[in-house]
């Protein structure tokens, strides 16, 4: 056997300067070269861009896309958009972090595309956005998502949120405002709307740093449930002490939406609590009780559950000291549920998985990272976020993945693999690296991929009483 066949002689197409380094650890020697062949570490992306074709995303994109260009060396709307969420997946965080993909001609191929843009385009392309582009887009690709969430009988739980995205510079809507880690840092303050059990992402609004959490809300649910259309039932609206309004109330009891909300403690709240005579014990550190109150600007009297929690070394108590009443903590849920008070302090717990879709976000997808001075330029750049972490859920559900993984991990698991780009005959083949998992470990997602009965969401017709 020669020593080109036993590979000791690189191919002429593998031929460069040559660089030699010891290993860390053994003192090795080892040599470096340069090779043309196309390699990307994200062989993986097979998997998402088998379930990307099965629903026709490129195709959806194109459909609703409101910008055009007219130069004939452009690059199609539809495809900047989709590298960008590519991008994103792949773990961008910031507009200049798509040129990372530029030279992956493995990916290219996967992508079907010749010219990956640049950072420039893709910020060139969100330029163009104004409220009614992000509108005529976002709006009915996420009624397009929702067509194919589970049915639930029981319905979904609507878990309403608000976050801070810190921000560096003058751009449109960074105002000060509250900012919890940087206290006087202009921020953008968004405002989300997630679906607990699907881990979907209803609805969301970017909005200027100087908003309280509550600020536009109804406006804000009113645009959520009527993209929504009444598909699946509501069983509950979970909300926040900053989402404590009566215009918010009032709202939800016209709509006949249960909800559950933390109260804010307002001296009349806390001297309403004070006064609970009858309390259930449901351990020896937990107690709930209930009463009735209307606030002097409330038009009607609202049902409130008090819990009163023990006071204790080993664990850090959540709620609110009353003077009067001392060993003991106090949270307060204002709720328009008819179902036990302990039910409905269960209930709103279950709320604390929102906190882990904004860090999702926020850490994982680099949804804060993406800012432009245009408002609206920001917004349809967090608006693709968003779409991006709807087909990691829903892929999940479709290659059959055992419980929910965070973006980040599906990201390692799944989607990081590395791979050669070669050919047989005519077409283009991709080599998955067998010790990083290869097509072995995948060809099970790609069959349930391949096998998914696409579900259709039917509209719930609500009964009218008479």
């Amino acid at each position: 056997m020669s020593l080109r066949q036993q590979g000791m002689i690189p191919e002429a197409r593998d031929n460069s300067v040559l660089r030699e380094m010891l290993a860390l650890l053994s003192n090795e020697r080892l040599i470096v070269r340069e090779t043309q062949r196309a390699v990307t570490p994200f062989g993986g992306m097979v998997v998402f861009v088998e379930f990307l074709q099965r629903i026709d995303l490129v195709g959806h994109i194109r459909q609703h896309m409101p910008i055009r260009w007219r130069s004939h060396n452009r690059i199609d709307p539809a495809a900047t958009l989709t590298a960008f969420l590519m991008a994103v997946v792949m773990g961008a965080r910031r507009f200049v972090h798509a040129n990372w993909l530029r030279g992956d001609r493995a990916l290219h191929a996967l992508l079907g595309i010749t010219r990956f843009p640049t950072d420039d385009t893709i910020r060139n392309l969100f330029r163009r956005f104004g409220m009614g582009e992000v509108h005529q887009l976002y709006a009915p690709l996420a009624e397009w998502q929702m067509e194919r969430l589970p049915l639930r009988s029981e319905g979904y739980s609507l878990d309403l949120d608000s976050t801070v995205f810190e921000r560096y510079g003058q751009q449109e809507g960074s105002l000060k405002g509250h900012n919890p880690r940087k206290h006087g840092r202009p921020s953008h303050h968004p405002l989300l709307a997630v679906l607990a059990e699907a881990h979907f992402l209803l609805h969301g609004w970017l909005r200027s740093g100087n908003c309280g959490p509550a600020r536009g809300v109804v406006e804000f649910l009113k645009e959520a449930l009527a993209l929504w259309q009444q598909r699946q039932p509501i069983r509950v609206v979970r909300a926040d002490s900053g989402f404590f309004d009566d215009e918010l109330l009032s709202f939800l009891e016209e709509r006949r939406l249960p909800y559950i909300v933390v109260a804010r403690m307002t001296p009349w709240v806390q001297r309403a609590a004070q006064r609970v005579e009858q309390w259930q014990e449901l351990d020896e550190n937990y107690a709930v009780g209930e009463f009735r109150l209307q606030l002097c600007s409330w038009n009607t009297e609202r049902r409130f559950i008090a819990v009163r929690e023990r006071v204790r070394e080993s664990r850090h108590s959540v709620g609110r000291k009353l003077i009067d009443v001392p060993g003991y903590t106090f949270r307060v849920f204002v709720t328009s549920h008819r179902q036990a008070a302990e039910e409905v302090w269960r209930d709103y717990n279950r709320r604390a998985d929102v906190e882990n879709r904004i860090a999702e976000l926020k850490h994982d997808l680099g949804a804060d990272g993406f800012c432009m001075h245009n408002f609206f330029a920001t917004e349809a750049a967090f608006r693709a976020v968003l779409l991006v972490f709807n087909l990691l859920a829903e892929f999940q559900r479709a290659a059959g993945l055992p419980g929910y993984r965070e973006p980040a991990t599906l990201r390692t698991q799944v989607l990081t693999c590395g791979a050669v780009l070669g050919r047989a005959g005519r077409r283009l083949v991709l080599h998955l690296s067998e010790s990083w998992g290869g097509l072995k470990t995948r060809s099970a997602l790609l069959d349930n991929i391949l096998r998914w009965q696409i579900p259709t969401s039917p509209k719930f017709t609500p009964l009218t009483t008479t």
